[in-house]
């Protein structure tokens, strides 16, 4: 079944602007299994983003020698942009804990799309982005992002023969 995408969201400046005026992250539904999205995610943000990140998972205690958060009312900050790793069935009440903390801005990662929450997280006053990777986004926007979607560490102006 496909959704017909009726939302419009942010402009890649408004993304640019919104991600500029991040100080601190919290990745809802972070997981401690390096191969999962919001570990890699995590990774990323952690070596290469200027943000405070902090993680929130019920069911873990530790990621990446980091304390994880059961909600997002108990981290010791109010996070200024949530990125959502949940299911869709998820989404509203995560959005309604994001405003009940009084965060900023709600990411939805890349394949999540539900238009009455990033309506009603407009409503309520949040920049809202979905269906994409913070990660990516943050790269493409600081000359992080190779043509496949990740850095090759390499720096060189030469070309490689091989």
């Amino acid at each position: 079944m496909t959704v017909e995408r009726t939302w419009t969201g942010p402009s890649a400046p408004e993304r640019l602007s919104l991600l500029r005026a991040t100080r601190s992250v919290a990745i809802v539904g972070a997981s401690n299994n390096p191969s999962r999205a919001s570990y890699f995610v995590a990774t990323y943000l952690l070596s290469s983003s200027p943000y405070e990140v902090y993680f929130v998972n019920p069911r873990a205690t530790e990621i990446l020698g980091r304390p994880v958060y059961p909600s997002l009312a108990s981290l010791p900050v109010v996070p200024d942009l949530v990125d959502v790793f949940r299911r869709h069935d998820d989404l509203p009440s995560v959005l309604e804990e994001t405003v009940a903390v009084g965060a900023r801005s709600l990411w939805l990662q890349l394949g999540s799309w539900h238009e009455d929450v990033a309506r009603e997280g407009e409503a309520a006053g949040l920049r809202v982005v979905m269906d994409r990777c913070i990660k990516i986004e943050h790269a493409r926007f600081h000359g992080g992002l190779h043509l496949a979607g990740f850095d090759t560490g390499v720096i060189s102006s030469r070309r490689s023969l091989g």
